[in-house]
């Protein structure tokens, strides 16, 4: 087998602009993905829209999520694949686009493998095992780069982390987003007032079992298409199988309660079709790493503009209820923002790896924040270009300049 200076596994967006920061450098890169395409929360799980990755300044668009994230948006725009809101886009486009893009910086790519263990030595990650339709393979590298999401790698390669809230490890719901087609939009716009009431009113009166408060729509770029973001199922542990398996089955049943409410009492859907459910369910929290640094959301309600920053972002703090229903928000001033440190990506006892997305060293109100998915890309190639930075320079994830990570890096708060 082929060695690499560098893996990444999972194809998501942390992972895509974590092997293209990398390979522009002229690393030789291994992007690993378990399933079939690139783009993970999007295609994996149908999560649309993009959260605003931007606040206003001056009554101006303040791009925070920037580098490789707004070149792929530019890309989803030039195809007619972005939506005027910046932010609803075209799954499919996505995975054609993100196919192009890596394998225009001659990355190697490897669908429909299931990284399976790794190998560790003094600290250092020698090689993992995948396997695929090929049986086991074993593929080695000088650096790693967990973008699976879950800290997968992390954990396989003995690193510290932790699973949801502290005192009980809750993590926020799990979610399967869907779609129904043939909406008659303008009719469900002046039904839309009385929609949460009534179900409410079903939920009080035992005939709804999804403990969400209330029902969350997003339109799409499909005319008569609106897709849903409002199953919860909760007290499931997302990196247990049998719960996860679980947890796929109580949310098809929730699919298909709010499907029914809807079309038999809401005016717009008489005549709506379930066109989609996600391939699998949506995760908004599992495990987080212990890394050097652990950001907390004082940290982030502070503005914090850390010495190591490697990323920015300002989304609301949004918890969804671990056990039930309610959603809580605490939401950043208009032109404000936060950094989150490098060394968040470096877990305690590695040195050639790195974690990045939503898995990073943090605390469960922190990771509400961050974990979307243009702060997730701009987290990936942060730690891209920490791997490139660690090679050229006979470096590792500890032992680094990480002003020379920064300096390639799109970052307000090092502007001068």
């Amino acid at each position: 087998m082929k060695h690499y200076d560098l893996i990444v596994v999972g194809g998501g967006f942390t992972g895509v602009c974590a092997a293209i920061a990398a390979a522009r450098e002229k690393l030789s890169v291994l992007l690993i993905e378990r399933t079939n395409c690139l783009g993970g929360a999007p295609a994996n799980n149908l999560v649309n829209p993009f959260m605003a990755y931007w606040t206003w300044k001056d009554d101006e668009k303040f791009y925070l999520s920037r580098g490789i994230f707004l070149e792929i948006a530019e890309e989803l725009k030039n195809c007619g694949a972005l939506g005027e809101n910046e932010s609803t886009f075209d799954e499919e486009w996505l995975k054609l686009i993100l196919n192009r893009m890596v394998l225009k910086e001659g990355i190697d790519l490897l669908f429909h493998s299931y990284l399976m263990d790794a190998n560790v030595i003094d600290g250092n990650v020698t090689s993992i095992t995948v396997a695929n339709k090929s049986g086991n393979q074993t593929f080695t590298a000088d650096f790693f780069i967990d973008a699976t999401g879950d800290g997968d790698l992390a954990v396989l390669s003995g690193c510290p982390y932790h699973l949801g809230r502290p005192e009980d490890h809750l993590c926020q719901p799990m979610t399967l987003c869907f779609r129904l087609a043939n909406v008659d939009i303008e009719k469900f716009e002046k039904a839309r007032p009385m929609m949460d009431p009534l179900y409410q009113e079903w939920q009080a009166a035992g005939k709804i079992k999804n403990p969400r408060e209330d029902i969350l729509i997003f339109g799409t770029m499909i005319d008569g298409v609106l897709h849903f973001n409002s199953t919860r199922i909760v007290k499931r542990n997302p990196v247990d199988a049998f719960d996860i398996t679980t947890a796929e089955i109580e949310a098809r049943e929730q699919v298909f309660e709010l499907y029914h409410f809807l079309k038999e009492n809401i005016d717009g859907f008489q005549n709506a079709k379930l066109i989609s459910t996600a391939m699998q369910i949506g995760t908004r929290e599992s495990r987080m790493i212990e890394g050097n640094y652990l950001l907390t959301s004082e940290d982030l309600v502070a503005c914090t503009k850390f010495e190591d920053a490697i990323a920015e972002g300002n989304y609301d703090i949004d918890i969804h209820n671990p056990e039930g229903s309610g959603t809580s928000h605490y939401y950043f001033e208009e032109g404000t923002y936060y950094t989150i440190p490098y060394r968040c990506l470096c877990p305690k006892g590695t040195n050639n790896l790195w974690v990045a997305g939503r898995c990073i060293s943090s605390t469960h109100e922190a990771q509400a924040s961050y974990r979307i998915m243009p702060i997730c890309a701009t987290l990936g190639q942060a730690a891209g270009t920490a791997a490139a930075v660690a090679k050229q320079t006979g470096t590792d994830a500890n032992t680094l300049d990480v002003k020379k990570v920064q300096a390639h890096l799109p970052l307000h708060s090092l502007e001068k």
